[in-house]
């Protein structure tokens, strides 16, 4: 049995699908179980990470448990509290469950001064590593998929603002993954021996600036947008504007912009190859990967840019 805490989130959707395709049995923890709806093959259980509720119950016959939780709030004070206690809360279940393979998503670490959020992140994944020695703790940057946070706001404001705004932090790197890279290495995560204890980097064969990563969308999506380099940006008032442009929460969109002002690359110039070597997963092109997340995307939503 596998256990996903944050299966209702959007990694957490996505490997709920995975793992029932494969035909393994899911349990979902969440404070507010369903009472319809979702994957009929899923087990829900009701519990809280923060208030250690339900945590026992839930891990119950589990070998494997997925742990997604990420607070998105404002106010780094409460928000760090929460996920560290909630990480610890967790990490002591596992302990007296005896599940020694946890696997962990969050993100990789910037090379400039860490934001409240990412150096939560990373906190979370210290804990559980250090409590359970099974654990894994795998790292992403920019997830390109049709209901990645990240991705969503990039293609709105690509969308809704007749140039393509580029402040200063436009010159940063990073490299972009592919939705369905993501999903297939968590899959096999707990089945590959040489994963427990370790973290590890998850990315596309891409290094990219910012900047090619907003005109990539933008190629194709088949729209111009003339480039206006912004020599002056304020995170805060820019994230204000940012959401409400694209209709997104304010609170994420800071988030998510908290890491900007660095490049986010992976420890090892090998990360890529790494990654195949260890999951067999080939990671996508960036250009592969926003052409499918696009696409999807158009599946259920009109994009007005098309």
């Amino acid at each position: 049995m596998d256990l996903i805490v944050g299966a209702t989130g959007y990694v957490g959707t996505l490997l709920t699908k995975a793992l029932v395709a494969e035909g393994r049995a899911v349990r979902a923890l969440s404070r507010r179980p369903p009472r319809t709806g979702g994957e009929d093959s899923v087990e829900s259980a009701r519990g809280d990470v923060l208030k250690d509720e339900g945590l026992d119950a839930a891990l119950e016959g589990c070998d494997v448990a997925y742990y997604l939780v990420h607070s998105m709030e404002a106010g780094a004070a409460s928000f760090e509290a929460r996920d560290r206690q909630a990480a610890a809360n967790f990490a002591a279940a596992c302990r007296r469950a005896g599940v020694e393979r946890v696997v962990y998503l969050g993100g990789i670490e910037p090379s400039g001064p860490l934001s409240p959020h990412m150096r939560s992140r990373l906190e979370v994944e210290r804990i559980l590593m250090e409590s359970v020695p099974g654990a894994t703790g795998l790292r992403a940057s920019i997830i390109v998929g049709a209901g990645s946070p990240s991705f969503r706001l990039m293609v709105r404001l690509i969308e809704r603002i007749p140039v393509l705004p580029l402040p200063p932090w436009r010159i940063r790197r990073t490299q972009p993954i592919a939705e369905r890279d993501v999903i297939r290495c968590l899959v096999r995560a707990p089945s590959i021996d040489d994963t427990a204890g370790r973290s590890i980097d998850l990315v596309g064969p891409d290094v990219l600036t910012y900047a090619e990563i907003l005109r990539g969308i933008a190629a194709e999506l088949e729209i111009d947008r003339p480039p206006v380099d912004l020599p002056i940006f304020t995170a805060p008032a820019f994230g204000v504007v940012a959401a409400a442009i694209a209709d997104a929460d304010a609170d994420l969109v800071r988030a998510l912009m908290g890491s900007l002002n660095a490049d986010v690359l992976p420890r090892s110039d090998r990360a890529a190859e790494e990654m195949t070597e260890i999951f067999a997963v080939k990671p996508l092109a960036f250009s592969r990967a926003v052409r499918r997340a696009l696409a999807e995307w158009e599946r259920d939503e009109p994009l007005s840019a098309r």
